[in-house]
């Protein structure tokens, strides 16, 4: 049975760790609602850029850009993963990286077992797992998130069209946590090159459709393009792509501190229940010790009587 002083030193440890989980859920909270603010508004944008790419491959032919063209054989791939940075964030970083596999598994077992299979870690949790498991690592961005900016998305997809362009490989997947709500995120493998050609739609993209149509109905929306489609396709497409993975960016790093405010939220309430649990333990300990020092000066009292 462990001793008061042991029970005591594991109370003040617990409380501590209390002290730090609460501070870390105050944090998350705070970085939560400002990573909000920025999905918020960058949704909309992202989502009117791609309905106009799509309205425009409409009127195109599918071969207008380089990057609408699907090669017959798929020899390479690349998977962009996106994780966090830090750890303590529930099973955030462990759902990507197990769909992530999983994508791997189901899609591309060929070009992995060819060693044609690429991966791109965004995070650094994303960046050791698949390390330390030997496989094929381009670029370099982990410790990204403290300072996230859209600089970080051009230089993802500066790699990603480079190689494709290069034939290094001929497809492009994205793998990441979608926000949903504060505690739920969206496990998302998103094809991002070649551009799809039906409109690719998240379950938030799909709520947000859903909602539209539920507002009266307005007159269709017919584009003109000046100077032409054509032109206009070859400036939207690289900005496009840019953004697109912006809001991937934003997804995964509002997804996180969500995950982690309601992880150490979690924390904190189980660091009740153990406080609860040591403190009843503390005063059975301290109610037995005593017993146990009356017995012992009663029958010490009692001894010296009968002497």
């Amino acid at each position: 049975m462990a001793s008061l002083r042991d029970i005591r030193n594991r109370i003040a440890s617990v409380k501590n760790t209390q002290q730090v989980t609460r501070a870390m859920k105050m944090v998350a909270a705070a970085k939560l609602r400002k990573a909000q603010e920025r999905i918020f508004s960058t949704r909309p944008y992202a989502f009117k850029v791609r309905e106009i790419i799509s309205h425009l491959k409409g009127q195109l032919d599918p071969t207008a850009h380089e990057l609408f063209v699907e090669r017959g054989e798929v020899s390479g791939v690349l998977l962009v993963i996106v994780t966090a940075d830090r750890g303590l964030a529930g099973a955030f970083n462990t759902n990507v990286i197990k769909k992530a596999e999983e994508v791997i598994e189901k899609e591309y077992a060929a070009q992995r077992e060819r060693g044609d299979l690429y991966l791109l870690c965004v995070g650094r949790k994303g960046h050791e797992h698949f390390a330390k498991r030997g496989y094929n690592l381009v670029g370099d961005f982990r410790n990204i998130f403290d300072k996230l900016s859209f600089n970080t998305a051009d230089d993802i997809v500066d790699v990603a069209v480079e190689g494709y362009l290069d034939e290094r490989w001929d497809e492009v997947k994205v793998v990441y946590n979608e926000f949903k709500n504060t505690i739920s995120q969206n496990r998302i493998a998103e094809p991002f090159l070649p551009v799809p050609k039906e409109q690719f739609m998240t379950p938030v993209m799909e709520q947000e459709v859903e909602h539209q149509a539920e507002m009266p109905e307005g007159k269709a929306v017919d584009y003109i393009f000046e100077p032409g489609a054509e032109d206009i396709l070859k400036a939207l497409v690289p900005r496009y792509l840019n953004f697109q993975m912006w809001r991937i960016l934003l997804e995964s790093n509002a997804s996180e501190q969500g995950a982690r405010m309601v992880a150490m939220d979690n924390a904190t309430s189980n660091a009740d229940e153990l406080l609860r649990d040591l403190k009843l333990k503390y005063n059975r300990a301290r109610q037995d010790a005593i017993t146990k020092e009356l017995i012992e000066i009663v029958s010490g009292a009692n001894a010296l009587e009968a002497g």
